[in-house]
């Protein structure tokens, strides 16, 4: 293991003591909230000049960077969907910093550049992070988002012509569009302009949902909804197939119970209506015959199921059941050809089944194998729609879907420098410290002997009732053609087996989520396939907490770690950005007991000083305004100040980007190069 040549940067520590709760908690490096102090900015610089200096020593570097970029450089077709009487889908012939959006008339057409983002920056660091077509398909609404930050400006472009309308709209944020039918404009979501030292950190509250009309400034959108009581709602705003009814979702934070109000679009002045307002369950809206609404809901049935609401007589005792809950998942229900196509999740991969109006079971998908399916987009009316199907060895294929006859066809299939026959996947189940079963899928080189020296890559989330299902990833296919092993475990805490293993990883019961991943790498450990000096461990965002919590819990057990994006500081999440809204999961640091949990695990106030870590590559964002990218630096300091080995704990701050959406195609590379350059040599894996 290479050890750093010049020392870590010498960071200030506060004396700075809270008493919270009666209890006093030290917060060092408090400091380094304030990104924009010349003190911080030069911490930075300081820390990435280490870090740097280290990576590029390392000789194995060059060669990953040379197969990353070989891999990567492969066709990757979004889902198509029509409107009106044009398709539209997203390209990225491989190395493109950003999709390209493209239509045409005819599937067998040569598709037309609608929207090319590469040409917005120099650096493809101008992502486009939404899009709605108006239902005839003459007009794009579309958004851009800047260094991968979460705000968004909307634009109108003409589909025909290419050209710009005047069309500007700022300060969105968690916001899609969608048009009303006759062309006139669209709803979207926004917060009140922040101050501008507030942009990046400020919490985000009063959610506000607007219609915008065409032609217009502005300042003379009209306001649809908004709750000066509720300041932790948020809104989304959906115009349904047949343009008659606004759906209002409501939402408040990551909670997973949701309302659905809605407001009737041919009546002027129709008042906003509460249809399902007790925030009891999750709904989603499916589609709409006339008055009669159709939700999937998770309302007294934990795994999901269809339910049918008339909005004349919306009481529960009135709702209609058309497709029961099953055992397995069910994940989301599309209305399509006045069909519904239902997505469940079996044990993490996909089924996909097709129902009627009254819920009878007409067929089930063809799917090419155990892998994950999405799309199946489209209106009431539509007689095909697309999907993608996708597996750890297999980049998304795209398939079109005759919703009449059940037929499948190949529409795209992207091709790339290697072959998936060489590969396998398997999955297993392991037992967590309560005896619960946890899946977890292991994927390899066929023939790779499985023993004490195998390089292992142990991935997870665990959180927010999100799934962790079988997908394909240019830099996983790296770490196994290196002779890596890559394991993916199904935490509870996610949303693999519906709201009961979603509940069990959440609040006081977050230790569980930590345990299923410790379970998953001492199982590895315990069947022989790998050890600790060989094992790596990693996760991004609610999985950079889940990598930051296991290492300081238990630095015996791994070799190497990869916090990304973390959440990493516990007592004060709620305070920067829509931290507030992750309470669903997490609990507040307010509420005495929840802070008692909190603090117990929190991976910024658990190092120890004196202690052997493992060596760590800390990885954030300096624009990352979803996980505000403090969170890494003090714990980055943290880990240093507290380092008792000789093991490297470093930290990688990009700049001009996020929390990862929209980042391009050169730093994403970048970034999986300089992994595991990292985790090869902390690893001593013989390349």
């Amino acid at each position: 293991m290479t050890v750093p040549t010049q020392p870590y940067p010498t960071t200030r520590r506060q004396d700075l003591v809270e008493t919270l709760h009666g209890q006093p908690v030290a917060d060092p490096y408090r400091w380094l909230e304030d990104l924009n102090s010349p003190e911080t900015q030069a911490w930075i610089a300081a820390q990435n000049e280490v870090t740097q200096a280290y990576l590029k020593q390392l000789p194995q570097r060059e060669r990953i960077r040379q197969r990353l970029t070989e891999l990567w450089n492969y066709e990757r077709y979004g889902i198509p969907f029509k409107r009106g009487d044009r398709y539209f889908l997203t390209r990225n012939d491989g190395l493109q910093n950003q999709a390209v959006l493209y239509w045409l008339e005819h599937l067998d057409d040569e598709p037309k550049v609608l929207l090319d983002p590469n040409t917005l920056s120099d650096d493809g660091t101008v992502a486009l992070s939404g899009y709605a077509v108006s239902d005839d398909g003459s007009l794009l609404a579309y958004a851009l988002s800047a260094s991968g930050s979460d705000w968004m400006e909307w634009r109108v472009r003409e589909v025909a012509s290419g050209a710009d309308r005047g069309d500007l709209v700022q300060w969105a944020k968690f916001s899609g569009a969608s048009w009303t039918h006759d062309n006139a404009g669209f709803f979207y979501s926004r917060y009140d302009a922040p101050a501008e030292s507030e942009a990046y950190k400020g919490s985000n509250y009063f959610h506000k949902l607007y219609y915008h009309q065409l032609g217009t400034a502005q300042s003379e959108d009209r306001l649809i909804y908004e709750r000066a009581d509720q300041k932790e709602w948020n809104f989304q705003g959906e115009v349904t197939d047949d343009g008659r009814y606004l759906i209002i979702y409501v939402s408040r934070g990551t909670f997973r119970q949701n309302g659905i109000f809605y407001q009737d679009l041919t009546a002027p002045d129709s008042p906003v209506v509460e249809l399902l307002n007790q925030f009891d369950a999750e709904y989603q809206f499916v589609g709409n015959d006339g008055p009669l609404f159709y939700f999937k809901t998770d309302h007294s049935a934990p795994l999901g199921r269809l339910i049918a609401v008339d909005i004349r007589e919306p009481a529960v005792a009135q709702w209609q059941e058309r497709i029961a809950e099953s055992t397995d998942t069910l994940r989301s229900v599309r209305y399509l050809n006045r069909q519904f196509v239902a997505n469940y999740l079996h044990d993490a991969h996909s089924r996909v089944q097709i129902f009627d109006q009254e819920g009878a079971l007409i067929r089930s998908v063809d799917l090419p194998g155990v892998g994950t399916a999405g799309g199946f987009g489209g209106d009431q009316d539509s007689k095909e729609t697309f999907y993608s199907f996708t597996s750890f060895t297999t980049p998304g294929v795209i398939y079109r879907y005759d919703l009449e006859s059940g037929e499948s066809t190949l529409f795209r299939q992207p091709t790339l420098q290697f072959d998936p026959a060489l590969y396998e996947t398997k999955q297993v189940f392991y037992t967590s410290k309560d005896g619960t079963q946890v899946p977890m899928f292991l994927c390899h080189k066929k023939g790779l002997e499985l023993n004490a020296e195998t390089p292992t890559y142990l991935y997870a989330y665990g959180g927010f009732n999100i799934p962790l299902t079988p997908g394909f990833a240019a830099n996983i296919l790296t770490w196994m053609e290196m002779g890596g092993l890559f394991a993916q475990p199904n935490l509870r805490g996610g949303g693999e087996y519906g709201k009961e293993w979603y509940q069990a990883g959440t609040l006081e019961r977050k230790q569980n989520v930590f345990d299923d991943f410790i379970a998953a790498a001492e199982w590895l450990i315990g069947q022989g396939y790998t050890s600790t000096p060989k094992l790596v461990i990693a996760g991004g965002s609610n999985g950079g907490l889940l990598v930051g919590a296991c290492m300081t819990q238990r630095p015996d057990l791994f070799g190497a770690c990869l916090p990304a994006v973390g959440v990493l500081d516990m007592l004060r999440f709620h305070k920067f950005t829509i931290g507030w809204a992750w309470v669903s999961d997490y609990g507040s640091p307010d509420d005495p007991e929840q802070f008692q949990t909190l603090l117990d695990y929190s991976p910024y106030h658990n190092l120890k000083p004196g202690t052997h870590y493992p060596a760590t590559l800390i990885t954030t964002g300096d624009h990352d305004d979803r996980v505000f990218p403090a969170h890494s630096f003090k714990f980055a300091a943290a880990l240093q100040h507290a380092q008792g080995g000789s093991a490297p704990t470093l930290i990688r701050i990009e700049t001009k980007a996020g929390h990862g959406a929209g980042k391009p195609t050169a730093k994403l590379i970048e970034e999986a190069t300089d992994k595991w350059a990292f985790v090869v040599d902390a690893l001593e894996m013989a390349l």
